[in-house]
């Protein structure tokens, strides 16, 4: 009887570990329709005027005991045109290859994924940081957007305000260290954050300062960059709701090179899961911008459905 008790208690032992383990299969489906000035009109699921990069993914997290987490990410960029995948940097897992430990001492995460900045800018940025955005046309992330064998820390939220730290080894990186962080703030309506990236070697930094301020109906959003590619200036962009419509509009002006790139976005519910939108891009002519090289402005229009799963 003790013998069968005991096995009885293993067993439970064992369907208690699992249950605490889980791990979910997830993705975006994104196909527009897109014309870019002086190219000609093509069906598209990774490209500047797509809501965001078709993509699959897996991520799995486990409960180790004691609040502590040991969790995973997998994710791939993919093409709807042909199946193709290495969307997002040429590897077959380009988007997020990492794994971590979290608690309540915060988020420890190795491997190759979005950056400190990155996520400095988006706590901020109107659109989601679709791949159109005005702001991302003009000034990028302040730095890479993600990040090959990099170690990073984010902490816990301390009142709304909390901070990380990212840095990839001379090592892993040609002997030039890469360093970033983010402090942000968010509590209400209102969302700010201050980015910062740099490369050992490099003469300067890249730098933002953003923030945002929900009103309910209206959303206000601005921010200031610094590159370390001597881009520098500023955005600022409102989003209105009317119905189940969110209507934005957003400009990003590089006051160096007198540059100004304009975004108008139209996004339509159709479930919890599916959104019709439309967007036009004006990528100013004076740098390499989203839409490509060029000696004029480009116009970039966009329509398409984004599905979830």
């Amino acid at each position: 009887m003790k013998k069968t008790l005991i096995a009885l208690a293993a067993v439970a032992a064992t369907g208690a570990a699992f249950a605490q383990s889980s791990v979910t299969l997830y993705g975006v489906a994104d196909a527009s329709l897109s014309k870019v000035t002086e190219s000609s009109a093509s069906l598209a699921s990774a490209a500047t005027m797509n809501n965001g990069t078709s993509r699959w993914g897996v991520r799995g997290s486990e409960d180790l005991g004691g609040g502590l987490k040991a969790g995973f990410n997998f994710e791939d960029g993919l093409s709807l045109n042909d199946g193709s995948a290495n969307k997002s940097g040429g590897q077959f897992f380009s988007r997020a290859a990492w794994l971590n430990l979290a608690g309540g001492f915060g988020d420890l995460r190795v491997g190759r994924s979005l950056s400190a900045n990155f996520y400095g800018v988006a706590a901020w940025e109107l659109t989601g940081t679709v791949n159109y955005s005005a702001v991302v046309s003009q000034f990028g992330f302040a730095g890479p957007s993600r990040n090959d064998s990099q170690i990073m820390y984010t902490s816990p939220n301390f009142s709304g305000v909390s901070f990380a730290y990212g840095h990839v080894l001379k090592g892993n990186n040609s002997d030039k260290a890469k360093n970033a962080f983010n402090v942000k703030y968010a509590a209400g309506p209102l969302a700010a954050a201050l980015s910062y990236a740099k490369t050992s070697g490099d003469a300067a930094a890249g730098k933002s300062l953003g923030a945002s301020y929900d009103l309910g109906m209206v959303k206000l959003a601005g921010g200031y960059f610094n590159n370390s590619d001597s881009k520098k200036g500023v955005t600022l962009g409102g989003s209105f709701k009317a119905g189940p419509v969110k209507l934005t509009l957003d400009i990003a002006r590089d006051t160096e090179a007198k540059d100004t790139d304009m975004l108008v976005e139209m996004l339509y519910p159709m479930s919890k899961r599916s959104t019709f939108y439309t967007s036009f891009l004006r990528d100013g002519k004076n740098s390499a911008g989203a839409l490509g090289a060029k000696t004029k402005d480009l116009n970039g229009l966009g329509i398409g459905i984004r599905h979830n799963f």
